[in-house]
């Protein structure tokens, strides 16, 4: 995949830990109390922040080299983040293959088609976005399209951080990177801007399990 031609601010903000503390009363060992549904999908996303932030400044041996481009990162950012917190819900494969079947791998066209619901391209869309969803992109070339992902980190206190983009530009060795999502609709070339102007956005997009 052929490398970002944009520049983005590289200051990522260290993400709070999402692990809940389990209480213990001495003597006695006390099994934690299930997590309600809106507890665990914040949890989740503060971890899919972390450790999407986290690589920005050193991949983690754990992501495996020949897995690291754009859909790579979140596979292995949601991956890490469900382990965390959610660990029974890998029983079965987070994603779905070109077949709607469950599946550990997904390139970021079939990420897209099958595992994400579409949020809408404009400004109304862009303000709604959470940690955990998608912007993408389809790039034409000679020999086919690509499609390109970055991945949303929003901080849960809106006022006092703006919402960051973080990729991987899909070259063999490359770094990930993060920069202000407003940013990157205002400065970036005109091909990776995420504004309903440009032909090659696709759109903002959300985990379908997350939609509720």
């Amino acid at each position: 995949m052929r490398v970002l031609m944009l520049t983005l601010l590289l200051h990522a903000a260290p993400a709070p830990s999402g692990t809940a503390p389990v209480s213990a009363r001495e003597g006695a060992v006390i099994a934690p109390e299930p997590v309600a549904a809106e507890t665990r999908a914040r949890l989740l996303r503060r971890e899919v922040a972390q450790v999407a932030l986290a690589q920005v400044k050193a991949p983690d041996a754990a992501w495996q080299p020949a897995q690291r481009d754009c859909a790579g990162l979140i596979r292995y950012a949601y991956r890490t983040a469900y382990r965390r917190v959610a660990a029974e819900r890998l029983a079965s494969p987070l994603w779905k293959d070109t077949r709607g079947s469950p599946s550990d791998f997904a390139d970021a066209e079939t990420l897209l088609t099958r595992s994400f619901a579409p949020l809408g391209r404009g400004v109304e869309a862009r303000e709604q976005l959470r940690t955990g969803d998608v912007v993408a992109f389809r790039q034409e070339h000679d020999d086919g399209p690509v499609f390109h992902l970055m991945l949303v980190v929003r901080p849960e206190d809106r006022a006092h951080a703006p919402a960051r983009v973080v990729y991987h530009p899909g070259e063999a060795g490359a770094r990930v990177r993060t920069g202000i999502l407003d940013s990157l609709a205002t400065e970036a070339p005109l091909e990776w801007r995420p504004v309903p102007a440009n032909a090659a956005f696709l759109g903002f997009f959300r985990f379908k399990e997350w939609m509720s």
